[in-house]
């Protein structure tokens, strides 16, 4: 249980870092903020013409009688709207990741050269298309299991008692455990851990996965905090990938403009 802890510190000091970095946080705001205009106006869409899809769909309705007609569509128009929003909250960090690529692989070197005992960060050595095109196709084989756990949770919501009480609670630490996966990533990338590699990590550590992810799962839920918590949430995936490959971390040691570390900055 101790881990649950150490994953929740990792989100503390990853935000405490970036605040110490005002350029580099600045420069992590602006791929959520595209990201977040881009899924606004597909869920505005939808709002839209949600009802319009429906109809379309169920022809076989079209004879019913009221009020079974518009109960019947006006449910299935609330699956799917309900639906379309666990999957943007499920994959808006992976959409995220993809489109501040280098602004995020940026951050995430220099919080590994400000962390580490000798200031160097492991580098991948790879093109940059290549690496776009690792983690694209990395992204999209998590959002497809994210995408699976989410069908299987919706399905699962219906079944009494359990539906209200058990299922929502997993389906908040699934939803940790992916957003924790796409983040440490951009870390583990650059060392040359692919995503089986990863997700064995990962595995081997659940409670501390569930400790850093699951709180970020539950604020990504408010409209806008997403954006404002992106780069801390790279930054402390960062330290956290050390702390899951073993290596040494030293908050503050090679950045003369970071703030001298307190004990409680020391290694976990």
């Amino acid at each position: 249980m101790r881990d649950l802890g150490v994953g929740f510190g990792y989100l503390v000091r990853g935000q405490r870092w970036v605040a110490r970095h005002g350029k580099q946080y600045g420069f992590g705001l602006l791929p959520g903020l595209i990201t977040l205009v881009l899924y606004a106006a597909a869920l505005i869409a939808l709002a839209t013409y949600g009802e319009d899809f429906i109809t379309w769909t169920t022809p076989f309705a079209d004879d019913w009688t009221s009020p079974w007609q518009g109960l019947f569509r006006g449910f299935l128009t609330a699956v799917l709207f309900a639906l379309a929003l666990l999957l943007a909250v499920l994959t808006f960090t992976a959409v995220t990741l993809l489109i501040g690529q280098p602004f995020y692989e940026n951050l995430s070197e220099k919080v590994d050269r400000d962390v580490s005992p000798d200031g160097t960060a492991p580098e991948s050595g790879l093109p940059l298309w290549r690496e776009l095109w690792i983690s694209a196709r990395d992204s999209l084989r998590i959002v497809v299991r994210a995408a699976v756990w989410g069908v299987l949770l919706f399905a699962l919501g219906f079944v009494p008692f359990i539906g209200q009480t058990a299922v929502p609670v997993i389906g908040f630490f699934v939803t940790g455990f992916f957003l924790t996966e796409e983040l440490v990533a951009v870390a583990l990338q650059r060392r040359r851990v692919d995503l089986r590699e990863r997700l064995t990590l990962l595995r081997s550590r659940k409670t501390l996965v569930w400790g850093f992810g699951t709180p970020l799962g539950l604020a990504f839920l408010v409209p806008f905090v997403a954006v404002f918590l992106m780069p801390g949430a790279v930054a402390g995936a960062t330290l956290m990938a050390r702390d899951l490959l073993g290596e040494e971390i030293t908050e503050g040691a090679t950045d003369p403009d970071a703030a001298a570390p307190d004990e409680e900055d020391a290694t976990p």
